[in-house]
């Protein structure tokens, strides 16, 4: 052994090997993950996969942790409004590469730790952090949402964000405007309190 360090990571490989990830995950699932497909498609070696992330698992959470899941959108004017293009944006299209990426987590997540962490990066703070948002915009127009109403929206939206990803189709607009109307905006205020549409 000579004790020299080895060569700095390429980034370019680095950035490589998580494409290909995200790939395999999109097209094939968890279950074909491995290191011989990745090192094969990305044409390198798989103790450049190793350097770089020491299981499957750590490589599979970096890759689906970059994805923008969660789209915070422009000021509608209305806490309703804000929610309405929460959901549209996401919701009304078909699930893309790195949302069928995350999709094909959801299973194995619930017995690996690396990969609930991946999910949390990927989905789960974003969009807790999109809520808080709104809930802030609603704070300035005067709407007076609750906290604890804003950390129960918060765990409903996951779950119903989590579901989209089981779904065989988009929400319609429709759909999309019974969960605000019916679901969240009610889930919002206090009984006989009203939030403004």
């Amino acid at each position: 052994m000579s004790g020299t360090p080895g060569r700095p990571l390429s980034a370019e490989l680095s950035e490589q090997l998580l494409a290909v990830a995200v790939d395999i995950l999109a097209e094939e699932g968890w279950g074909r993950l491995n290191s011989d497909r990745v090192a094969a498609r990305a044409r390198a070696g798989k103790a450049g996969i190793y350097r770089r992330w020491p299981t499957m698992a750590a490589l599979a959470r970096a890759a689906v942790s970059r994805s923008e899941l969660v789209v915070l959108p422009e000021d509608g004017g209305s806490m309703r409004a804000d929610l309405l293009g929460l959901l549209t944006e996401r919701w009304s299209q078909p699930l893309n590469r790195e949302e069928r990426a995350v999709a094909s987590l959801l299973g194995a997540a619930r017995h690996d730790e690396e990969l609930r962490a991946g999910l949390d990066e990927a989905l789960v703070r974003p969009l807790e952090a999109a809520v808080q948002e709104i809930g802030a915009r609603a704070q300035r127009r005067g709407e007076g949402v609750r906290l604890e109403r804003l950390r129960l929206l918060s765990s409903v939206l996951e779950a119903f964000w989590w579901q989209r990803y089981r779904m065989p189709e988009p929400f319609t607009a429709e759909q999309i405007g019974c969960v605000v109307d019916e679901v969240l905006v009610p889930l919002l205020r206090p009984a006989g309190e009203t939030v403004a549409a």
